[in-house]
């Protein structure tokens, strides 16, 4: 997928339906002068609603949809007949957005479940007709009631990529040649540092025809979690993913350091993000050899599980498939 089409973020101005009148009518007809009240109901306005569809991977579709207007509901009419309701706005989102309230920053809900439906916006109420408001002692009023306002609140929506592993790195760690080698996907590669702008997602194939969704998230930097090289834009997607791969090149300064990096920066950013599966993958091993390859053994940390690989010379690669699949199956347990 092109960078220029995946949008992750989107701040919309929604209008909700207003509700239609309730009408004030009396019975008529040709053998009834002076009947009752028989005033129908208005229809309810029109709601925005948010629908997910697992066949979306961005938000691009509301990029330059800056308004999202429901209609209202009909007024009601004579015979009883409520008026029609006015027809709801779907918006259909991909799997992992979550819709806040563009004032206060609250989350009101998430869609993770294909046709998951939601309502960002109510639509107003049709009002009664005057045939609720008979009475013995009020046997012909002549009022009803008007239908309720709709609503118009700006409303964000934020796309948090849905994924069973999550590549976490610093730039030009290897994520995305990892991807490229173990799935279809074609993000851009190149020796500088922020080639990867937005996440791509890739299928890997594993054994007996399973298969797993990898994410190659954009390079973490030190103060990412304070918004440093756009760093809440990235990090929010490694919030969706089951297990997080750590990702650190064999030619570093220094391994251990670099881990501890990412891993505060996860911690500042959510504490909670540390309690999905980790595992460590020092990549770039073609440009070692056996005895480099055991001094830097020796230096990595005891409590997370670690493998050596080479996208470039495929070595390695089904160990950590291996690895990955009894961790993702681990959570699903």
């Amino acid at each position: 997928m092109p960078s220029s089409n995946f949008v992750d973020y989107v701040k919309i101005c929604c209008r909700s339906g207003k509700g239609g009148a309730g009408s004030k009518h009396f019975h008529r007809d040709r053998t009834t002068a002076k009947g009752g009240p028989d005033g129908g109901d208005g229809g309810r306005g029109g709601h925005v609603i948010i629908k997910g569809n697992k066949q979306i991977w961005t938000l691009l579709s509301l990029k330059y949809r800056k308004h999202v207007i429901a209609p209202p509901g009909e007024s009601g009419s004579a015979n009883l007949c409520s008026g029609k309701s006015g027809k709801d706005e779907i918006i259909e989102v991909p799997l992992g957005t979550v819709a806040k309230d563009a004032e206060t920053g609250n989350v009101l809900f998430e869609i993770t479940k294909d046709r998951e439906e939601q309502i960002l916006l109510s639509g107003g109420r049709g009002g009664l007709g005057n045939n609720h408001f008979k009475s013995s002692t009020n046997q012909t009023p002549r009022y009803a009631q008007p239908g309720e306002p709709g609503k118009e609140e700006w409303k964000v929506l934020e796309l948090k990529v849905l994924a069973d592993v999550g590549l976490v790195g610093f730039p030009n760690a290897g994520k995305s040649t990892l991807l490229s080698v173990v799935s279809a996907a074609k993000p851009e590669i190149a020796n500088y540092p922020f080639t990867t702008l937005v996440p791509n997602l890739g299928i890997v194939d594993y054994r007996n025809h399973q298969s797993f969704i990898m994410a190659d998230i954009p390079g973490i930097i030190a103060g990412a979690h304070e918004g440093k090289g756009l760093g809440h834009r990235f990090l929010r997607h490694i919030e969706r993913n089951s297990v997080l791969l750590f990702m650190i090149p064999s030619d570093s300064n220094n391994i251990i350091d670099e881990y501890d990096v990412l891993v505060n920066e996860l911690r500042l950013y959510n504490p909670e993000l540390l309690d999905k599966e980790k595992m460590l993958a020092i990549t770039k091993c073609d440009l070692i050899d056996e005895e480099l390859k055991e001094e830097i053994q020796k230096e990595l940390p005891d409590k997370i599980q670690t493998v050596f690989i080479s996208s470039v010379a495929q070595t390695g690669l089904i160990k950590l498939k291996d690895e990955i699949w009894k961790m993702i199956n681990y959570e699903l347990d």
